[in-house]
């Protein structure tokens, strides 16, 4: 069907639909002074606009801006913030234009006017990209009387609902018919270069859709009826998950066929994906599938949660690992309070956006400023991004186009979020990622995120490999890992790793037991018992030295025991480390080393009663094989929640020690920065952000304190030679010392970050 036919078609779905006149006269001009729009007045290039916009804003409109939305000021502020491209409300669950399609639900103050392609006007004309905003996964209750066959259902056969919406099906016409004859019908009349959609991937994972068309496309595929129930043991329940991730990709090329068809080869359609790789699981959003196949990736994750800012450059690093780091990722940054308590019209403060924004920079997302509502009684908010899209208009070359430079890769799977995971992901799967890139973060060790199924594909650069909990692994996986030590690298490997195959089935020993010189006793299952909760358990270290070291005794201390592995550098003054998780007994290899066996838990309260009972045992915490270190003490997951500094120590050992002292920057002083290190061809850039007046604390950052001096040094890459070390942000050049392939030099002071320029 032609998309002229199809457009039609769709029209004639429709029954006209009295509407309601507005309250008071409307300002602005009518739709028909701008039936048409013209492009955009961009100088000439070769590069698509989704290789050339670099710099963001939105202003999220509301149903009551078409009354008091001042298009001058705003044009005036996308100057000010040289912001290059727009992301403009068009339609969805709410439509501010006039819309042909009378159940597209027009903003309660539009009236006749036509907001959306005003705006679009005024940035094209002002050069700018547009994109048309979508929010699309629901409406009112007008549409769903007309077409109830297109809406989601429970198993009671009742709609589901949000708040006063009702949730469309993915599997419905309204998405492979009416969604795509709207997309046409806004290109036609205001040519926007491409599409954003906050809820294109319709309903979550924790509700099952039971509508006829959920029924007969499930039964046709699969040849089985819907899964009665969430259940991850269940076969079809599993071929449930798959077939609805499969859906979104199929909805994802679906509207980028509409819109190439009816805006040319470079109108794309982005979607909207969340940083939080949970996040995606939860809305059947395949990472590596989506960001595969996208030209450029827009991210809805606009401030951080309970973690730390470094969360946002870890955030960018692993989009570009699957993306490319050659195409671009905006992420839409709130100015408005938004993470722990929202408050969608005060200001956040200005601290805590602009360190959301400079670890974004420093992971290689690109600014873009977010507002929601045109018209805001606390200016503060207006403040915040012009400094920092300044600064990057003027730095934009050492920011974009630039390869990591680390040899520590820290392996992510979305699959091992689904399966192993399943409703627990955030303690199971997240906490052990992001309690090792904290780690590594204070160690100041630059990583990158690797998907699991790129092992072996970063051409020999990664000297370690880091498996977070990652305990779903199917048999090709684990033969990638098995191939990357075989070639010399080293690997760590935490908590359950390989012990479930990619379906979440247990298996009757580790997938890597081999490598890790352990073997799992019993049934799998048992290492989940602690997770979500801390016990009270410690970590005994071996040799314990407390003999030789000044404090009470008893006369059984040990003596002249011998040195400690370098793994337990720096825990010279103790026998024990806290632990607070749960260990099951491995049978071990011979030839293995066990600097760490497991203490089992005794009373806190009374203090009267707080005293070991079982003061050692040989369950292993920490197995050493080659250069192949296993921890099935899940310090990772641990130091995520605690933030206990000799958790992070620890984990940092084990990294050092894997590295074998290729590890290319060192960076001493006190504070902490999270280190991102960098190649351009000739030269390398190191991105180093001050999270000290912030640290791990969830709090929310309302002061910048600086901290320093750091002594710098960074190990150069073949084909750059150091003449200059420039710092951007304190716009001066410092001489540097060169010796032995290293360059250094004193960075006297840091108050948010600073990017050095070595070449």
């Amino acid at each position: 069907m032609s998309t002229q036919s199809l457009s039609l078609s769709i029209l004639l779905y429709f029954r006209p639909v009295e509407r309601m006149t507005s309250r008071r006269d409307f300002i602005g001009i009518s739709a028909a002074t701008i039936a048409s729009v013209p492009g955009p007045v961009i100088a000439a290039t070769t590069e698509p606009w989704y290789r050339r916009t670099f710099r963001w804003g939105q202003t999220n409109i509301t149903e009551k801006d078409p009354v008091r939305y001042d298009i001058a000021w705003w044009r005036e502020f996308w100057k000010r913030t040289r912001v290059q491209g727009v992301i403009i409300n068009a339609g969805g669950i709410v439509a501010y234009y006039p819309s042909k399609y009378p159940l597209q639900h027009r903003a309660e103050f539009l009236g006749d006017r036509d907001l959306y392609g005003e705006l679009a006007k005024a940035a094209h004309d002002d050069g700018l990209t547009v994109v048309a905003r979508m929010d699309s996964n629901r409406t009112g209750e007008e549409f769903y009387s007309a077409h109830p066959d297109w809406f989601a259902r429970n198993s009671s056969g009742n709609p589901y609902r949000a708040a006063d919406k009702y949730v469309t099906c993915v599997n419905s016409p309204y998405y492979d018919e009416y969604l795509p004859a709207v997309l046409t019908e806004i290109i036609d009349r205001s040519h926007p270069e491409g599409f954003a959609d906050n809820s294109w991937s319709g309903l979550g994972r924790d509700s099952i859709c039971y509508c006829e068309n959920c029924e007969r496309k499930f039964r046709d595929k699969t040849g089985a009826a819907l899964p009665l129930k969430h259940d991850w043991k269940d076969s079809v329940y599993r071929r449930w998950i798959d077939w609805n991730y499969a859906r979104r990709i199929e909805i994802w090329d679906l509207n980028n066929n509409a819109t190439k068809a009816a805006g040319g080869s470079n109108c794309l359609w982005f979607g909207m994906n969340s940083g939080s790789v949970s996040a995606q699981s939860s809305s059947f959003r395949d990472c590596k599938a989506i960001f595969e196949r996208a030209e450029m990736v827009f991210l809805d994750h606009q401030s951080r949660g309970t973690a730390g800012f470094e969360e946002n450059a870890d955030t960018g690093k692993l989009v570009h690992g699957i993306l490319g780091w050659d195409k671009l990722a905006p992420e839409s940054m709130a100015m408005y309070q938004a993470g722990r308590g929202t408050f969608r019209v005060a200001s956040k403060p200005a601290a805590e956006a602009r360190m959301w924004m400079i670890e974004g920079l420093a992971g290689g997302i690109l600014p873009w400023w977010h507002h929601i509502g045109a018209y805001q009684e606390d200016r503060r908010m207006y403040k915040t991004a012009e400094p920092i899209m300044k600064w990057h208009e003027t730095n934009q070359r050492y920011l974009l186009n630039r390869r990591p430079l680390a040899t520590v890769g820290l392996a992510w799977s979305q699959r091992n979020t689904d399966f192993y995971g399943q409703d627990r992901a955030a303690e199971l799967v997240d906490a052990p990622y992001r309690g090792f890139a904290a780690s590594l973060v204070r160690a100041r060790i630059p990583y990158v995120p690797i998907h699991i199924d790129h092992i072996g594909r970063d051409g020999g650069s990664l000297k370690v490999l880091v498996l977070p909990g990652i305990a779903a692994m199917s048999d090709s996986q684990c033969a990638a890992v098995l191939d990357f030590v075989a070639k010399g690298g080293a690997l760590i490997a935490t908590g359950a790793t390989s012990l479930y195959n990619e379906f979440g089935d247990a298996r009757s020993d580790y997938g890597l037991a081999g490598l890790f010189g352990a073997h799992y006793r019993g049934i799998a299952g048992g290492e989940r018992a602690g997770a979500g909760q801390t016990l009270h358990t410690y970590l005994r270290l071996s040799p314990e030295l407390r003999g030789g070291v000044w404090g009470p005794e008893v006369g059984d201390e040990p003596r002249d025991v011998g040195q400690r592995h370098p793994v337990l550098r720096g825990f010279g003054d103790t026998d024990i480390l806290p632990f607070g998780g749960t260990l099951l007994p491995l049978n071990l290899d011979s030839g293995v080393t066990v600097p760490l066996t497991f203490v089992p838990p005794f009373p806190v309260l009374p203090p009267e009663t707080s005293w070991m009972r079982q003061p050692k045992t040989d369950i292993p915490g920490l197995v050493l094989k080659g250069r192949v270190a296993f921890l099935p003490a899940d310090i990772d997951r641990l130091y995520s929640g605690l933030s206990l500094p000799d958790h992070a120590t620890l984990l940092a050992n084990l990294v050092r020690w894997a590295a074998n002292g290729d590890i290319p920057l060192q960076v001493e002083g006190r504070g902490l920065f999270d280190c991102n290190l960098y190649t351009q061809p000739g030269r390398v850039i190191a991105h180093i952000v001050n999270l000290t007046a912030t640290g791990r604390v969830p709090v929310t950052d309302d002061d910048l304190v600086p901290a320093g001096p750091l002594k710098f040094g960074v190990r150069l890459p073949g084909g750059v030679r150091s003449g200059t070390v420039r710092m951007l942000v304190a716009d001066k050049s410092v001489a540097p010392v060169v010796t032995n392939g290293w360059v250094r030099t004193i960075i006297p002071s840091v108050l948010d970050h600073e990017v050095l320029v070595i070449e």
